[in-house]
C-alpha cells in the first residue's frame, strides 16, 4: 500500500494511467497490479541540467507579455487605468473556463499600471473567493488590508462591515477590490457580493468598483436581477486556448524556464496538443511541461522527450484525482466511502442506488453525523459522477421502475488511501482493519 498517493509516478509506460471509456461507464485505472510507482520528491527551483529557473512555469508567475490577450488586455487597460487617475470606473466580470489566462491578465496589467503610477491614491486588492467563501470572511480579509487585522471570531459580521466602510471612507481615493472566483460569494445564501457592489452609496470619500473573474461563461446570466445590475453591459470573456496559441505560450516561459538544448523539439507541441484537448487550459501546459521537466530531471535524463511527457499526464492525473477526493465535503466523503465498502464487501460491478444510501446512513450513524435525506443524496450522486468519482448510470428494473446503477471510477486501493487520510473517517478506517484482520 502507498502512503502518498500524490506524487508518485509509473517508472514503466505499459501499465499507464489511460481514461478507459465504454458505452455504459467511466473508468480510470490508476494503480495496476505488476506496475511500480516511486514518489516523486524533487523540488528544487533549478540548478541542474533540465532548469534554468523552474517558477517561471508556475501558475502564479506573472510573465513579462501575454501572447493572444491583446484585446482584453486593452480593456482591462482602460478600466483599471481609471481607476488609478482616481476617476469613477465601472465594474466589469471577467469570464472564461480554467486556464484561459483571466487571472494572470488581471494581475499583470494591474502590476504594469502600478508601476507606472506609483503615487496614484489607489488600491488594487486580490481577493480569492475559494479560500474566502463567506461574508464574513470576505469582509474580515478586506479590513484587514485597510488597517490593523482584526479577529476572525469576536466580531459580527455587520461589526465588520461598518468599520470596512469606515476604513475606506477614511481618505478620498480609489479602490478596485478584484475578486477571483467571485460565484463562490454571489449565492442568495451568502450576500457578500452584493453588499460589496453597494458599498459606494455609504461612502463620501471614497470610489469603490469591481473586478469579477468566474470560470462560469453564464455567471452574470444567472445573477439575481439585483446583484446583475451593478455590472451592467461591461463584459471580458476569455476564450479557450488552441494548439497554436499553446504552444507560443510554452515557447516564451520554455526560454526562461529551461536550459539550452534541454528540450526534444516536440516536446513543446506535444505538451500544447495535450492541454488543447483539455478545454485549451493553458494552466494544464504549464504544469505537464514542468512536471516532464522534473521526470527527466529524476531519471538522470539530460533532455525532456515525449515519453517525459506522457509520464507527466499520468503524474497529473494522479495527483488531481487525490486532491478532488481530499477536498470533499464530509457528506460526500461518507458516501464515496459507502461505495468504497460495497465494494469490498460484495466484490460485484455495481450497486443499486437504495443499496449506497442504506451503506450511507449506517457509516453517518457511526460518525455521528447527521445524514441527508435520500432524495438530497440524489444530488450528491449527481455531483460525484460529474467529479469522476463514482459512475452512476440509470437503468431500468422493468415492472420495478427505474433505479441508478452506481460503482467507483476509480480503483479501490486508490480511494482508500486517499479517503482515510481524513481523521474525521478515522473510525470507519478502524472498523475497515478489523474486518480485514479477521477476514
Amino acid at each position: 500500500m502507498i502512503g502518498n498517493v500524490v506524487n508518485v509516478i509509473p517508472i514503466s509506460l505499459e501499465n499507464s494511467i489511460v481514461p478507459k471509456k465504454t458505452n455504459r461507464r467511466r473508468h480510470i485505472d490508476i494503480f495496476v497490479h505488476g506496475t511500480i510507482y516511486i514518489k516523486m520528491n524533487y523540488d528544487s527551483e533549478g540548478g541542474d541540467e533540465i532548469f534554468k529557473d523552474k517558477k517561471v512555469l508556475r501558475s502564479t508567475y506573472i510573465p513579462e507579455s501575454l501572447p493572444h490577450r491583446k484585446e482584453q488586455i486593452v480593456c482591462l487597460t482602460d478600466i483599471i487605468a481609471s481607476a488609478l487617475k482616481g476617476r469613477a470606473t465601472s465594474n466589469v466580470s471577467i469570464c472564461g473556463k480554467i486556464g484561459t489566462g483571466k487571472t494572470v491578465a488581471v494581475r499583470y496589467v494591474s502590476k504594469k499600471l502600478e508601476e507606472m503610477t506609483q503615487t496614484s491614491k489607489c488600491s488594487l486588492i486580490y481577493i480569492n473567493c475559494t479560500i474566502h467563501d463567506t461574508q464574513h470572511s470576505v469582509f474580515v480579509y478586506l479590513t484587514g488590508v485597510f488597517g490593523r487585522p482584526i479577529p476572525q471570531l469576536g466580531w459580527s459580521t455587520d461589526q465588520v462591515f461598518s468599520e470596512l466602510k469606515n476604513r475606506i471612507d477614511s481618505e478620498d481615493r480609489s479602490v478596485v477590490f478584484i475578486l477571483d472566483e467571485m460565484d463562490k460569494i454571489a449565492t442568495k445564501r451568502e450576500e457578500a457580493l452584493y453588499n460589496i457592489l453597494r458599498i459606494n452609496s455609504y461612502l463620501n470619500k471614497a470610489r469603490v468598483s469591481v473586478i469579477g473573474i468566474s470560470n462560469d461563461l453564464s455567471f452574470v446570466e444567472l445573477l439575481d436581477p439585483r446583484i446583475k445590475s451593478y455590472f451592467g453591459e461591461k463584459e471580458i470573456e476569455f476564450l479557450p486556448y488552441n494548439a497554436d496559441q499553446l504552444n507560443d505560450i510554452l515557447a516564451e516561459r520554455a526560454v526562461k524556464a529551461f536550459n539550452d538544448s534541454a528540450l526534444d523539439d516536440s516536446v513543446i507541441p506535444f505538451c500544447a496538443s495535450f492541454a488543447a484537448q483539455r478545454n485549451g487550459n493553458a494552466g494544464y501546459a504549464l504544469e505537464l511541461l514542468r512536471e516532464s521537466g522534473k521526470i527527466a530531471v529524476l531519471s538522470r535524463s539530460n533532455k525532456v522527450s515525449e515519453e517525459h511527457v506522457r509520464l507527466a499526464t499520468e503524474t497529473i492525473a494522479t495527483s488531481s484525482m487525490a486532491d478532488v477526493l481530499k477536498t470533499l465535503p464530509l457528506q460526500s466523503k461518507i458516501y464515496v466511502a459507502s461505495v468504497l465498502a460495497l465494494t469490498r464487501e460484495k466484490n460485484e460491478e455495481f450497486f443499486i442506488s437504495g443499496e449506497v444510501y442504506n451503506m450511507y446512513r449506517s457509516f453517518c450513524d457511526r460518525l455521528g453525523v447527521a445524514p441527508l435525506t435520500q432524495r438530497r443524496s440524489v444530488d450528491l450522486t449527481a455531483d460525484l459522477d460529474f467529479l469522476g468519482l463514482i459512475n452512476a448510470t440509470v437503468a431500468s428494473r422493468g415492472k420495478y421502475g427505474r433505479t441508478k446503477e452506481i460503482s467507483l471510477s476509480l480503483p479501490a486501493e486508490f480511494v482508500q488511501t486517499v479517503l482515510f487520510e481524513d481523521p474525521k473517517l478515522k473510525t470507519l478506517s478502524d472498523i475497515w482493519l478489523k474486518a480485514e484482520a479477521t477476514s
